[in-house]
Order: C-alpha cells, then structure tokens, then sequence
C-alpha cells in the first residue's frame, strides 16, 4: 500500500532526533542550519574568534545547531558565560580589567548594553574629552570632521535674499 504525505516522516527528523530551526542562545534566535561556530556569531558580544573557541572547546564545531541536545546548547551557553572556567583566554573577552572589578569578563546581550551606556554616561559626568564628545554628538575616536558627521546642521555658506 502507498504511503500518503500524512504517513512520510518530516524531512527534520533524522535518526529519531528532532532538528530544530530556531535555537534560544544568550538572548539571541539562532538559525538552527547553521553550524556552530556561524550561528553564534548572531549573538550579541559575540565575535568570530571568540564564536570559534567555544565550538572548539565544546568540541561541537562541525554540527549544525539545530541537531543539538537540550544538554550540549546548555554546555554552550556555559562556557559563553564563564569562558575562563573552560580555558578560553582572557585576550579574546570584550571587557578585560573591567573599571569597578579589575578582573576579565565576557558580556553578551543586554548586559553588554548596558555596561557601555554606563560607561558613556560615566565619562559623560567626569566630562572628559571623550564624554564631551559623545554629548555633543561628534567623532570620539579623532576621525576628521570637515566631510563627514554632517547630518543635521548646515553645510556651507548662506547667501541673503535678494541681490548681489
């Protein structure tokens, strides 16, 4: 007897396991086609090399993230959120000598947000270079301004109405 399409298996189901579209990682949906290493890179904090140790680490580098175990996304998200506890070097962290702790930290998502509002609005009150900048809306890392960061005010000379 023929099957009909209600009787075929769905193509996602491989070898008894599921394989998920969408993953929930570090605040983040993550394609779950994707392989590891690519996929979290759609976290936010996140970078290319940072992506590249914690596959390495986790020795997941060649799945895709949508065939994954409940436990092996959770060993992810671990060693995402305490990356020294795991042997990831503290060079590849985007906050190391952090201002209030002095120690290395690895932020993702929100956190990562709002650590550098807080830091902008830090360097706002103690008014340095850098804060004055940032408030005034200008370029704080020394680009030259006479072409660019124009939006919003008036370029050039204004001319009066009526004649020469």
């Amino acid at each position: 007897m023929p099957k009909t399409d209600k009787e075929k298996p769905s193509p996602d189901i491989k070898h008894g396991k599921e394989k998920k579209s969408i993953i929930r990682l570090g605040e983040s949906n993550l394609d779950g086609n994707k392989r590891v290493s690519v996929a979290l890179r759609g976290i936010k904090g996140v970078s290319f090399s940072f992506a590249n140790a914690v596959a390495y680490v986790s020795g997941l580098g060649n799945k895709r993230l949508g065939e994954l175990s409940d436990e092996e996304i959770a060993k992810i998200e671990d060693i995402i959120n305490n990356p020294s506890k795991h042997g990831i070097p503290s060079w590849l962290y985007n906050r190391r000598k952090d201002f209030e702790t002095g120690e290395n930290k690895h932020l993702t998502g929100s956190q990562l947000e709002i650590t550098k509002k807080l830091d902008i609005d830090r360097e706002k009150k103690l008014r340095s270079y850098r804060g004055v900048r940032h408030s005034l809306g200008l370029p704080v890392r020394g680009q030259r301004t006479r072409g660019s960061f124009r939006k919003g005010r008036t370029v050039g000379v204004s001319r009066k109405k009526g004649g020469r």
